[in-house]
C-alpha cells in the first residue's frame, strides 16, 4: 500500500552531502519538504534544485526545511551542487540524500520493492523518483505530487500549497487558486454559531460554502 495523506512518513537513517541524518530527528518541530530526483547531472532536475535554492528565504520564513533525494552517491551530489548553484546563482544550502541503495525511494513508494539500479543505468530506470512530499511537524504526510521527467516542477505552486496547508492547520480550508491574503473557507462541520464565535463575520454563499477573513 502506498503512502497516503495523514500517514506518518517513514523514519530512516541516510547519508547526505551534509552527513548522516535520522529523518524524523532532522525534521524536528518544523515543516519539511522532501523532493526527489532519479539521477544527478540531469537537465530538468538541475533547474529544479536551482529553483529550490533560490527560494531559501521563503522556506525559512515558513519554518520549513527542504531536503533533496537523488539516486546517486554523496560525492556526485557535492559535484552536482556546483552546477546547481551556477545555474541558479544561489547557494544550495539544503542537504541531498544519497539514495543509491533505493531505500528511501522504496520507503516512500516511488519505486517497487524489487527495483534495482542496473549497470550503465539511465534516469529512465528510476523515472518515478520525481515526487514532492510536504510533511507537517507531526511527521505526517500533508501533500504529495509526482511529475514525469519531461515536466519541470512549479515551485511557486509548491510554495502556495505549503501556505495553504499552514493556513488550513488553523481550522479552515482554502478555495481554488487561493493565495495568502484572500478569504478562506469555513469547514462544513463548523456550525454558524461556532463560526460566528471563532471567526466573527462571514459570508454564506451556499449553506455548505461560507467564507471569512483568514485568521492571523
Amino acid at each position: 500500500m502506498g503512502l497516503r495523506i495523514n500517514d506518518t512518513v517513514p523514519n530512516f537513517t541516510a547519508e547526505t552531502d551534509h552527513g548522516t541524518i535520522q529523518f524524523h530527528d532532522w525534521i524536528g518541530d518544523s515543516w519539511a519538504i522532501l523532493f526527489s530526483h532519479p539521477k544527478d547531472f540531469t537537465p530538468v532536475c538541475t533547474t529544479e534544485f536551482s529553483a529550490v535554492a533560490q527560494l531559501a528565504d521563503e522556506w525559512a520564513a515558513r519554518g520549513t526545511k527542504v531536503i533533496g533525494v537523488s539516486v546517486d552517491g554523496v560525492e556526485d551530489h557535492k559535484k552536482w551542487k556546483g552546477d546547481i548553484e551556477k545555474y541558479g546563482n544561489a547557494a544550495a544550502g539544503f542537504p541531498i540524500i544519497a539514495d543509491d541503495g533505493l531505500a528511501v525511494s522504496k520507503a516512500f513508494d516511488m519505486l517497487p520493492a524489487e527495483a534495482y539500479l542496473p549497470d550503465g543505468r539511465t534516469p529512465a530506470d528510476s523515472a518515478t523518483v520525481r515526487s514532492v512530499f510536504i510533511i507537517g511537524p507531526d511527521k505526517q504526510l500533508k501533500l504529495s505530487m509526482t511529475y514525469p521527467m519531461t515536466v519541470g516542477r512549479n515551485f511557486a505552486e509548491i510554495l502556495r500549497a505549503l501556505d495553504g496547508l499552514q493556513m488550513s492547520s488553523k481550522g479552515v480550508a482554502t478555495p481554488a487558486n487561493w493565495v495568502p491574503g484572500e478569504d478562506v473557507i469555513i469547514p462544513p462541520a463548523v456550525s454558524n454559531e461556532e463560526a460566528k464565535e471563532k471567526f466573527g463575520e462571514f459570508e454564506t454563499i451556499f449553506p455548505y460554502l461560507r467564507k471569512t477573513k483568514a485568521p492571523e
